[in-house]
């Protein structure tokens, strides 16, 4: 395959389409399986946990603190906590854990 790049952009928009496309033609009617509903409820937030972790891990010089600022976020969530709180919290955190390991 030579390198043009509009037939791999012409192949790229067809995958992507016949991806959204098929479902909506193939599913007309409502989904009543609750198995399948719960599903697909959880797929964005997976979705997007799933691609966010790794740059989480990343985001800072030691491992660590990045884990460290994570779970301080994790359980400040999980207890309802605003979302600057836990932001500024995760950070305050990150730098207390980069002081004591370097």
């Amino acid at each position: 395959m030579s390198n043009n790049i509009y037939l791999y952009i012409l192949v790229m928009a067809g995958v992507t389409y016949l991806i959204r496309l098929i479902p909506l033609t193939l599913i007309r009617k409502e989904i009543k399986n609750n198995y399948i509903k719960s599903f697909l409820y959880y797929v964005p937030f997976v979705t997007l946990a799933v691609m966010t972790f790794p740059a989480i891990l990343d985001s800072t010089a030691n491992w660590l603190s990045a884990l460290g600022g994570f779970i301080v976020a994790v359980i400040l969530a999980y207890w309802g906590q605003s979302l600057f709180k836990i932001s500024l919290l995760a950070c305050v955190s990150v730098f207390i854990i980069e002081l004591i390991v370097y």
